[in-house]
């Protein structure tokens, strides 16, 4: 066999993912805290960006986004002059830019600085915060304070690390798991389940009472005990009839303990004052505050759209890079300085990229949506991204990375962009209607009903196909379960 070596000519189609590409991407799906993280990450990275610092500089620097003001239209976004920064030709390869011309009429200075001198009389931002006391540190305390041996504040401290956010032992942790941990780690081989036992018994009288049980019924039972309720008739309820407690069948319980429905009813509401979750004042949630992406204002009998960029630096290139790669550098600086310039020529022009697909996306929704944003969530309409695809003339999957955690203000309430997308559902009359809608007349219907007769899922529905929107049962209870709402069993107020 013999081995030749030729050559053929073929012709193939391919996308190149050039780098300039895969930046454009990345911003389009960040959403406004992570990309104002990555643009100081970039200006760090790349000395010649720096953040233009008044009026004057941000007009005459080439390539910036710059967003309505006060004094422009505010349904205008104006488009940075990139094309000053890099003279593309698709004859020319992207190394044969006109760098030294791109850089021209610019005076020399030194870049200027993007943070302040340090102060050494300021204290650190870390000494200006106040930490709050977690769950956890709170019963630590207690269990160090109360003079237990070594041994069984390991225990304590095992048990204390294993629990939820709403102060429950883990259902992942079992007593024999911890009693195993504890022998490992102390070495004393007389620790059992019983030993692990008692220390958590007495975790669970801590503040708050109840904290490290391992069910509702265990954590309502310890603080029922502890509180010293005069009647017992509260214990034997959560001994014996928490599950037809769960149900608000007193007649049942009343039947099952020989009393009245109303001694019953008295000790539910006794009940009722228990905390069922004890860590729930120690929760390190914190709210969580949005920023919207854009502005829909109603002025008149129209709608303007404003992009809101506070907080995002308005990129420039450095006039001291300009001048030093127009003054002539040598071979090595020169191919470093024109990469870095290339390099946030792009940044800049993704940035403002990423901003004028927000905003065209949210005018092809206000276009699709206007009776939501006049009228309100009830006048919500089916919508697809295949529709603002093709309204705007974009790809889909570009579609659902603009909406994906971008946030709009609308004189309806702030809404994520994703929420505008819709399922339909139908109605009797020919108009559908979207699913959104559909959960708020739910909603709405589950706020009038009578807390003493709630109604049920199917009367729900019997109620909406009176109104003319065809929906099944099941679907009134996949809705339900989806904002949250209980069945009717367990919506019913006897007192």
């Amino acid at each position: 066999m013999a081995i030749e070596l030729k050559q053929q000519l073929r012709q193939t189609l391919q996308l190149a993912m050039t780098p300039q590409l895969q930046m454009a991407i990345k911003l389009l799906q960040l959403n406004r805290l992570e990309m104002v993280d990555e643009i100081r990450k970039e200006m760090v990275e790349n000395p010649v960006l720096e953040e233009a610092m008044d009026r004057d500089d941000e007009k005459e620097m080439p390539g910036q986004s710059v967003m309505n003001d006060a004094d422009e239209a505010p349904t205008q976004v104006r488009e940075p002059d990139v094309s000053r920064e890099v003279e593309t030709n698709p004859e020319k390869p992207v190394t044969d830019f006109d760098w030294e011309g791109y850089l021209e009429n610019y005076s020399f200075q030194p870049p200027t600085p993007s943070s302040r001198p340090a102060n050494d009389e300021l204290p650190s931002y870390e000494a200006t915060l106040a930490k709050r006391t977690s769950l956890a540190d709170h019963l630590l305390w207690q269990i160090r304070v109360a003079g237990w041996n070594t041994v069984d504040e390991y225990i304590g401290a095992l048990i204390v690390g294993n629990l939820t956010d709403s102060g429950y032992l883990s259902p992942d942790t079992t007593l024999d798991d911890i009693a195993r941990q504890a022998r490992a780690d102390t070495g004393d081989d007389l620790v059992e389940v019983v030993r692990v036992e008692e220390v958590l018994k007495r975790v669970q009288l801590f503040d708050p009472l109840g904290v490290a049980s391992r069910d509702l019924r265990e954590c309502l039972l310890i603080q029922a005990v502890r509180m010293g309720f005069d009647d017992d008739l509260p214990v034997r309820i959560l001994e014996v009839q928490m599950h037809n407690l769960e149900k608000k069948n007193f007649a049942a319980i009343a039947r099952e303990l020989g009393r009245s429905v109303e001694q019953v009813s008295e000790a539910a509401k006794l009940i009722a004052t228990l905390e069922p979750k004890p860590g729930r004042l120690y929760s390190s949630d914190e709210p969580q505050y949005i920023t919207p992406d854009i502005y829909v204002y109603k002025v008149g009998d129209d709608f303007a759209i404003v992009l809101n960029e506070d907080g995002i630096p308005k990129l420039r290139i450095s006039n001291y890079y300009r001048n030093a790669l127009a003054n002539g550098q040598p071979g090595d600086t020169k191919r470093y300085i024109k990469e870095k310039l290339r390099a946030g020529a792009w940044l800049i022009r993704s940035i403002y990229q990423r901003q004028r697909t927000i905003y065209r996306v949210t005018e092809s929704i206000l276009k699709f949506q206007r009776d939501f944003f006049e009228k309100g969530v009830n006048f919500l309409k089916p919508l697809i991204l295949r529709d603002v695809a093709e309204d705007i003339g974009m790809h889909e999957s570009t579609i659902s990375r603009v909406t994906t955690n971008k946030y709009v203000h609308t004189p309806q309430g702030i809404f994520e962009l994703k929420y505008f997308f819709n399922s339909s559902i139908a109605r009797s009359d020919g108009d559908d209607l979207a699913s959104e809608a559909v959960k708020a007349k739910i909603k709405t219907i589950i706020q009038a009903e009578d807390p003493r007769r709630p109604l049920s899922d199917q009367r729900i529905a019997e109620i909406l196909k009176g109104q003319r929107i065809e929906i099944a049962r099941r679907t009134i209870a996949k809705y339900r379960e989806m904002m949250g709402v209980l069945p009717s069993s367990k919506r019913k107020r006897l007192f």
